[in-house]
């Protein structure tokens, strides 16, 4: 269906976190099995197939039996507009939303924003971990739970350009802060500093000023603290760090082939490389419903457990999905990775949560013996490429600035963001995802396409 908003980048990703709750298999569209197992997960103890049927059925406009990105896109306008929905209250429901009114003078007006409040409660723990020592903090940490503490503590734009710096070491001089702002205007000019430091490293902020973050918007402030720890922790996800990830290798794939993979791939790749050396069956695909159980998290922290740090798998032996998420995250805490999760979040399978979750394990333990390997690092200009074409919020987030360029899509989408309304979207672009048959030819087109728009704006 076409609805008659015109959603920003910042808000289509936001709905895809949404989406991905329903979509377990990440096959890109939602069936009757997942959207029973989100309301089972909602307390639903009896779900009839009917009930599962008129739900879906709401909002299966092309009528193929499933829910496609841009029939969830509808409904959550749908909801956002007032209009009442059998589906759309379980979407709301799924993510334990809460639903702003109205918005910034940077974002467009009118809207409904959310955020959820176990994201909240994660980001503040975490930044409670990296930043405890600083000194300079001590009157703002800890950030405490239940509270609004992560909007209203951040407001002199200090706290986050502390959290860039953790991210990416030396992003910010810190002798360019005012460290005592009281004024407006010092306080603004912090804010405008962490702004365009996090652009730098990555981040995109496009819709988002200085005023947004002295108000403490949430949904503004959530989307760009999840923004700077992904990339903290992919940061350290790389060949210099961890020598010992040419373990991961298969087949007759090289060290460049390993490294242009998606980082959610390398995690899940290793995590399945521990659980061949455990000798567990076990096997990992996603970091939603595969990771629901707890099993494969606690064989994989078990098995990279430094010796004498008294870990088990003694939870898999708990019935209750609920405490078996408990113990594990016990074993967890004795090896200092008891971060971002709670029970629930690996129960639901927050696959935003969890991602955070093992990237930070892997850092911490990655469990990976050394291999003697020539490490052919990023250049300046490659990553100076890379975080400009993702600070203006291109998605994919681009990780390789080769591999991930080859469907075209990125391209395509920096010459729409240079000159707004040259792309045509509809007739011209495929859109993933591709299909084996086909899937290169579509690629193909994307990418003549963009070096048609490229020779359009002379820049060849």
């Amino acid at each position: 269906p076409k609805g008659t908003k015109e959603w920003t980048a910042e808000e289509k990703a936001e709905c895809m976190e949404c989406f991905k709750k329903f979509d377990a298999d990440g096959n890109g569209h939602i069936d009757a099995k997942e959207v029973r197992d989100v309301l089972v997960e909602l307390g639903e103890k009896d779900v009839p197939g009917y009930r599962v049927r008129e739900l879906i059925e709401e909002v299966d406009t092309n009528k193929n039996g499933t829910i496609e990105f841009d029939e969830f896109l509808y409904i959550v306008e749908q909801c956002r507009s007032g209009k009442e929905s059998g589906f759309g209250s379980v979407v709301q429901k799924a993510g334990k939303m809460n639903v702003l009114g109205g918005s910034t003078a940077s974002s467009a007006a009118g809207t409904a924003h959310s955020y959820s409040d176990d994201e909240a409660m994660a980001f503040s723990d975490w930044i409670n971990y990296v930043l405890e020592k600083d000194p300079e903090l001590a009157k703002v940490l800890p950030l405490r739970e239940g509270t609004d503490d992560l909007f209203t503590k951040s407001h002199d734009g200090i706290l986050f350009c502390k959290l860039i710096n953790d991210a990416v070491p030396e992003t910010i001089d810190e002798r360019a802060l005012n460290k005592k702002a009281r004024h407006p205007v010092e306080i603004s000019e912090n804010q405008t500093l962490m702004l365009n430091s996090a652009r730098a490293i990555g981040c995109n902020v496009v819709n988002i000023d200085a005023e947004d973050m002295k108000r403490g918007t949430p949904h503004l402030v959530l989307g760009l603290v999840w923004q700077i720890v992904k990339i903290g922790l992919f940061a350290r996800i790389n060949l210099a760090n961890v020598p010992g990830l040419a373990r991961l290798l298969q087949g007759d794939e090289t060290l460049e082939d390993l490294m242009a993979l998606p980082v959610e791939q390398i995690l899940l790749r290793w995590m399945n490389y521990h659980l061949g050396n455990a000798g567990s069956q076990l096997r990992v695909s996603n970091f939603g419903k595969d990771i629901k159980d707890s099993e494969a998290y606690t064989v994989v922290i078990n098995q990279i457990a430094p010796p004498g740090s008294g870990t088990s798998t003694a939870p898999m032996q708990i019935s209750d999905p609920a405490k078996r998420a408990e113990g594990m995250l016990q074993e967890a805490d004795k090896i200092d990775c008891r971060k971002f999760v709670r029970p629930n979040d690996v129960v639901k399978g927050n696959q935003k949560l969890n991602l955070a979750f093992v990237a930070n394990m892997f850092n911490m333990h990655p469990g990976l013996e050394a291999v003697e390997i020539e490490v052919i690092e990023e250049t300046r200009e490659e990553k100076t490429y890379r975080n400009w074409m993702n600070s203006l919020g291109v998605n994919p987030f681009v990780n390789n600035l080769y591999q991930d360029l080859r469907d075209g899509l990125v391209l395509i989408q920096l010459f729409d963001k240079i000159q707004p309304g040259i792309v045509d979207w509809e007739r011209r672009v495929n859109q993933p995802p591709f299909k084996k048959m086909g899937g290169n030819m579509k690629k193909l087109e994307n990418c003549n396409y963009a070096l048609e728009l490229g020779k359009q704006m002379k820049f060849s």
